[in-house]
């Protein structure tokens, strides 16, 4: 695929937020040097603060990406930035000095409520039309609502919503659009009232977290049909395929750590299966008696090859071989972090995957908190970066450490022919040593583009 061809990543974006770790300073976007022959390797280079505290920056997106670049004038130069519990949306100018952001446009909370009706605005991907579509987890009171704000892709104006008609999902979260198929497909984390101050056990079975993928009709944007992935599946990322032909991808299943494919059927419609379950483990110390892996972000290569995903509570970063889209393969697994490592708090009492608890993850002499969570891989698939906060009300709770300590970034080497990862020992941005205090970074993007922002039409 001639997409990858791209030049190596030197530089890449990473929100940064201290929303909930007591440290009264607002959330940053991060420029992180990321080119092994710089001085500044593994350093955060750049720093540029939101003007609001308390925002919890979380994803970003484009206003430009492959699906527009028909047209010669469209360039990747400003940066979507929503924040998921203040709801605004921060424009970022990228394109006057690619490593030193600077803020462009606030587009305020108030104007999300009154013309859109929604509220925690959570995924943003750009349309061939040169618009910015945003999914919502929300209303604006923080019950449940799968809608879609638009903003005009030059004045960055709110227009409205995306969606029409009187359907509309329970709950929204992420979102994937193939106009070929004519399909864009959302899914479902919970309602947001729930959800936001933490994860409590007694929301489950409640229809408070979500079971659905939603399929919308990309003409007439109207929401026509449901698939149901289990009860308190709470079905997040999901990814296409790259390939604009293809009628597949995956959806990563947070509660019940499940991958299901998802596939257009003979008759039309769009239907799932699952293809990967990650087995709970037994164990002794913890919140529940069962612990699950906690699937929060997967990707798929470029190449359309291979499948990872992190375990967020087990601590394993899983890469599987999908030539056979229905019959994924397990080839490389790493333990970076995670719940159930030894001497930890929890025992281990039942494992149907390991024999023993894996040691405890050290880097450069710092042992890492947390687990892996939010990934990215390099155009050409050969390094795989990390990430190990999730949100800082589920990391308060799962994870206390890393509101102490900071989240870091790791990168891990891939075997892209075999298949295989190895954690990179050279290569750690710690996010405890910022000089505002430690804070917890998400989500990591690259200028030009990657695999997890850009849709092939």
């Amino acid at each position: 695929v001639s997409v990858l061809k791209g030049p190596r990543e030197e530089i890449v974006y990473v929100p940064c937020i201290y929303r909930n770790t007591g440290r009264k300073k607002p959330d940053f976007l991060a420029t992180v040097d990321v080119n092994p022959e710089s001085p500044h390797y593994c350093q955060v280079i750049h720093r540029l603060p939101m003007p609001n505290l308390g925002d919890e920056l979380h994803h970003s997106g484009w206003n430009a990406c492959s699906s527009c670049f028909g047209d010669p004038s469209k360039k990747r130069n400003r940066l979507i930035l929503p924040s998921l519990i203040s709801s605004r949306i921060y424009v970022v100018d990228v394109g006057t000095d690619l490593r030193a952001p600077r803020l462009f446009k606030v587009v305020n909370s108030e104007d999300v409520f009154w013309k859109c009706n929604l509220g925690y605005p959570h995924t943003s991907h750009c349309l061939g039309s040169g618009e910015i579509m945003i999914s919502t987890l929300g209303d604006p009171a923080g019950s449940g609502k799968g809608g879609f704000i638009l903003l005009d892709g030059e004045t960055f104006e709110i227009k409205g919503n995306w969606e029409k008609g009187d359907k509309i999902p329970p709950m929204g979260y992420d979102f994937w659009y193939q106009p070929r198929h004519n399909v864009l497909i959302s899914t479902e984390w919970g309602i947001p009232k729930c959800l936001g101050y933490g994860f409590d056990p007694n929301d489950l079975k409640k229809a408070r977290y979500g079971r659905r993928l939603n399929v919308w009709d990309w003409t007439t944007r109207t929401y026509i049909q449901a698939i149901d992935v289990g009860e308190d599946a709470a079905p997040l990322e999901i990814r296409f395929l790259h390939n604009p032909d293809a009628t597949e991808g995956y959806v990563g299943c947070t509660i019940s750590s499940a991958i299901h494919r998802f596939y257009k059927t003979e008759q039309g419609d769009w239907a799932a299966e699952k293809v990967i379950q990650v087995p709970s483990k037994k164990v002794e110390g913890w919140l529940l008696p069962d612990m699950p892996g906690f699937i929060t972000d997967i990707l798929i290569s470029l190449d359309d090859r291979f499948l990872y995903f992190s375990n967020w509570l087990h601590g394993d970063i899983r890469q599987y071989d999908i030539s056979n889209t229905r019959k994924p393969k397990l080839v490389g697994q790493v333990f970076v972090g995670g719940s159930v490592a030894k001497g930890g708090p929890v025992t281990v009492c039942r494992d149907e995957e390991l024999q023993s608890q894996p040691d405890p993850f050290f880097i450069k002499r710092k042992r890492v908190p947390g687990g892996p969570q939010m990934i990215q891989l390099s155009l050409d698939g050969k390094r795989l970066y990390v990430t190990t906060s999730l949100y800082s009300a589920w990391d308060r709770q799962f994870y206390p450490d890393l509101l102490k300590d900071g989240s870091v970034m790791l990168q891990l080497d891939v075997d892209a022919e075999q298949g295989g990862l190895a954690v990179n020992q050279s290569f750690l941005v710690d996010f405890g040593k910022e000089p505002d205090g430690p804070c917890l970074a998400h989500e990591i993007r690259y200028p030009g583009g990657d695999c997890t922002s850009d849709i092939w039409v």
